[in-house]
C-alpha cells in the first residue's frame, strides 16, 4: 500500500493532568492514508522540539538561507512557566501550524520525521495515570470554533454513559466494551461514532451500545423536521431491516429526524425510512476527499439489531414508528399543497384586479325593449303612433 502519510491533524483541545505532576497536554485527532483515526496527546515542549528539528532539516524552506523562501509556518518558544492561560490562548497558532504542516510539499509533511512524531505511542493509549489522584480535566474546542480557533469550553464535565451489551471492537482505532462499562463521552460524532475513554483506554464506540444514566431518552436529541433538508446519497446502501431504504450513490433525499445513534429519518417522495448519515452529504456541499474517503468506514450497529441488552431503566427509549413518520410526512405535504394552491388563487384574483382597462372587452350597449301598444298611444304623436301600428 505504500508508505503511511497523515491526512489531516485536528485540534480537538487540551488536558489538564496531575500525575505525576500537573501539566498541559494538547489532544490531536490524526488522519492517516489508511483511513484509520487516532487521538494523540502531545506537550506543548516536544511540539515545539519537533518543529525545531524540522527546521534544520530543511533549512531553505525555514527561511533560514532565504526568509523570502520559507514556507514552514512559524510557532512560538514556549514560556518559562506554561500555565492554563497560555496553554489556551496556543490553540490557534497550533491549530493553524497543523493545518500548513499537512499541506507542504510531500518531501516535508509525509517525512519520517512528521509520522513518527504523530504516530500513537504508547501512552496515548495507555496515559499514566494514579488511582488516588483526580482525573484530568477535558477542555475541548467547541464545534462552531473552527472559524475562531481562539474559542475554547472549559472546563469540560464529561458526559458519562453506561453500557448497555458487549462490544467486541473490529480495527485498533475502536474500543471494546462489556455491559456495564462506565465511559467518559469525549466527542459525540453525528455519523454515530462517539470517542470514549474508559480509564486508561481510549476509543470510537458506537452510540447505540450506550444509554444516559438518568433516563432512557437522550436529552441532545433533536424533534422530527417534516420539512426536510436536502442531502445528496454519497454511498449506496441496501436495506437489512425491514423499516430500513435502499438507495444508490447520487440520489437526492429529504432528511427528517437526525438521530444520535447516525441513523436518520429520510424521506425518498413519499416513502420514509432509517440510512446511515455518514452516507449522506448536504445539498450543495463541496465532496472533499477526505469526506469521500471517511465513508470507507462502516455504518454503526443499531439498537434495535444489539443481542443480550441490560439496561438500568425501566422503560425503554421512545421510538417513533415509520408508520408515525409517513404519516405525519405526508400531512405536511398535503399541507404544503393547499397552501401553495391558496397561494396562486389568490395571486390570480390580484392579476385579475390589477388587468388594465385597455385589455378588457368593452360593454355591448343593451338593446332596449319594444314599447307597449298603450304606451306609444299615450306618449307619441298621432303621425307617429300611425306609422307604427
Amino acid at each position: 500500500m505504500g508508505d503511511a502519510f497523515i491526512r489531516h491533524i485536528e485540534l480537538l483541545g487540551y488536558e489538564k493532568r496531575f500525575f505525576p505532576s500537573q501539566h498541559y497536554v494538547y489532544m490531536f485527532l490524526v488522519k492517516w492514508n489508511d483511513l484509520s483515526e487516532k487521538v494523540v496527546y502531545r506537550r506543548f515542549t516536544e511540539i515545539y522540539e519537533f518543529h525545531k528539528a524540522l527546521k534544520e532539516m530543511f533549512p531553505i524552506e525555514s527561511g533560514d538561507i532565504n526568509i523570502e523562501n520559507r514556507i514552514i509556518p512559524h510557532l512560538p518558544a514556549p514560556k518559562w512557566f506554561d500555565g492554563q492561560r497560555s496553554t489556551q490562548n496556543r490553540q490557534g497558532t497550533l491549530a493553524e501550524y497543523c493545518y500548513t504542516l499537512v499541506n507542504l510539499p510531500h518531501k516535508i509533511s509525509r517525512c519520517l520525521h512528521v509520522v513518527n512524531f504523530f504516530k500513537v505511542r504508547h501512552d496515548d493509549m495507555n496515559p499514566v495515570t494514579d488511582s488516588q489522584i483526580k482525573k484530568p480535566e477535558v477542555f475541548l474546542l467547541p464545534k462552531d470554533s473552527k472559524k475562531n480557533l481562539t474559542d475554547i469550553t472549559g472546563p469540560i464535565v464529561l458526559q458519562t454513559y453506561r453500557a448497555i451489551a458487549d462490544y467486541e471492537k473490529s480495527s485498533t482505532s475502536e474500543m471494546a466494551l462489556k455491559a456495564g462499562d462506565m465511559v467518559d463521552v469525549v466527542e459525540k460524532s453525528e455519523n454515530g461514532w462517539w470517542f470514549c475513554q474508559l480509564k486508561n483506554k481510549r476509543g470510537w464506540v458506537p452510540a447505540a451500545y450506550l444509554e444516559p444514566l438518568d433516563g432512557p431518552d437522550e436529552s441532545e436529541e433533536q424533534e422530527p423536521n417534516y420539512a426536510g433538508e436536502a442531502y445528496v446519497v454519497q454511498k449506496s446502501y441496501t436495506a437489512v431491516e425491514e423499516d430500513e431504504l435502499t438507495l444508490k450513490e447520487g440520489d437526492t433525499i429529504e432528511v427528517i429526524h437526525k438521530l444520535l445513534d447516525g441513523w436518520w429519518v429520510i424521506r425518498k417522495d413519499e416513502t420514509t425510512g432509517y440510512y446511515p448519515s455518514m452516507y449522506l452529504q448536504k445539498a450543495g456541499e463541496v465532496n472533499t476527499s477526505v469526506k469521500s474517503e471517511l465513508r470507507n468506514r462502516g455504518a454503526p450497529p443499531r439498537r434495535s439489531t444489539i443481542r443480550n441488552v441490560k439496561s438500568i431503566h425501566k422503560q425503554g427509549r421512545k421510538q417513533i414508528s415509520q408508520e408515525t413518520y409517513r404519516r405525519n410526512s405526508k400531512k405536511y405535504i398535503q399541507n404544503q399543497r393547499k397552501i401553495r394552491g391558496n397561494s396562486q388563487s389568490k395571486a390570480n384574483v390580484i392579476i385579475e384586479k390589477n388587468e388594465p382597462e385597455d385589455n378588457k372587452p368593452k360593454a355591448q350597449p343593451a338593446v332596449p325593449p319594444r314599447p307597449s301598444k298603450d304606451l306609444i298611444l299615450n306618449r307619441c304623436t298621432e303621425s307617429t303612433w300611425r306609422k307604427i301600428l
